[in-house]
């Protein structure tokens, strides 16, 4: 799955908002209602590989949850410059709302058999390599790629031999 900010913010560029997902998605785990297999969180997007027995409800659930978090702590620290950002992209037929963190809809595809599986993992961790901001996917510490070479990662992920 992947998940957008709105006209591809740069919001996760705070490790502060990170957090607010990376604690989300922690959550979500705990309590059974997320088996996080793998993930990369970069500047303005998230991938996520993940099952559910209702993954629909429980994104929507994280990205209302980790959107009004993202918001009352961009209001608490006064960073106008990105509320307004948020309120310009909003869609215009969102009237109950004052601003609009995720594009609508993850971008689900369902992953038939472990060749995909680990095609989609290698494409998720090897993002921040592509975008030229680590030469090595052991480098970015906003993924689940250390999980896969035995180490601590931020997340508890199941990892899949």
């Amino acid at each position: 799955m992947t998940c957008t900010v709105v006209n591809w913010i740069p919001l996760f560029t705070s490790s502060e908002i990170a957090k607010i997902v990376l604690d989300s998605l922690s959550f979500l785990h705990s309590n059974n209602r997320l088996i996080l297999h793998g993930y990369v969180i970069m500047e303005n997007h998230l991938h996520l590989v993940a099952s559910a027995s209702d993954i629909s409800k429980e994104m929507r659930n994280f990205k209302s949850f980790t959107a009004r978090s993202i918001i009352d702590f961009l209001e608490e620290n006064r960073v106008r410059h990105i509320l307004n950002q948020l309120e310009s992209y909003k869609q215009q037929y969102k009237r109950d709302q004052q601003y609009q963190v995720w594009q609508e809809g993850f971008h689900p595809q369902v992953i038939l058999g472990q060749g995909m599986l680990m095609q989609k993992l290698t494409y998720i961790h090897n993002n921040p390599v592509r975008r030229g901001y680590v030469d090595d996917p052991a480098h970015w510490r906003y993924s689940s790629y250390r999980n896969y070479m035995g180490q601590e990662g931020l997340l508890p992920v199941a990892v899949i031999d």
